[in-house]
């Protein structure tokens, strides 16, 4: 049910922080306090007001403009966990372990980038206009090397990749 969404949602470390707006047919003052207290930002009883359901989305929005307008940034999948904001990279382990990734600036946004958009095929030039920008000068196979670079970082097997996969004729 919602609250047990909720609290999964909530338990979940590394994962982004939604905010979360209940809107339920439970009414009672202690179904609204356990609903808050299983992590809803707000709860909302049925029936509603579609104008009311607009000023709380706007209110919760508000809230993050306060807070700087960001959430913390944290990717996280089976293998890794790149935080954005601490611009920090890890790899896990068989073992279970984390293993810090030491990584240049280019190639932790190129990590960042691929983690950040999973199963989209990025082109050098999309990957060049992300990375560099309008500052870019030279050759598009430069982004094969980076490539190359961070392979050999996280790949247990760079020569036969399984995170970072080429796609003959577009891309990575």
């Amino acid at each position: 049910d919602g609250l047990e969404v909720c609290a999964r949602i909530r338990q979940k470390p590394g994962q982004k922080d939604p905010y979360i707006l209940m809107l339920t047919a439970k009414g009672e003052e202690l179904d609204r306090i356990i609903g808050l207290s299983t992590g809803a930002d707000d709860y909302f009883v049925k029936p509603f007001s579609p104008r009311e359901l607009v000023a709380r989305v706007r209110a919760l929005l508000r809230r993050s403009l306060r807070q700087g307008g960001q959430q913390h940034q944290i990717y996280q999948t089976p293998h890794f966990l790149v935080d954005l904001d601490q611009r920090i990279a890890s790899r896990q382990l068989e073992s279970g372990e984390a293993e810090n990734l030491d990584l240049t600036t280019l190639e932790f946004n190129l990590l960042s980038t691929f983690i950040s958009y999973p199963g989209r095929v990025w082109s050098r030039t999309q990957l060049i206009d992300k990375l560099w920008g309008d500052d870019f000068f030279g050759d598009e196979r430069v982004v094969d090397t980076h490539v190359a670079r961070l392979r050999k970082k996280i790949e247990p097997d760079p020569s036969h990749p399984s995170f970072i996969k080429t796609v003959t004729g577009v891309g990575y």
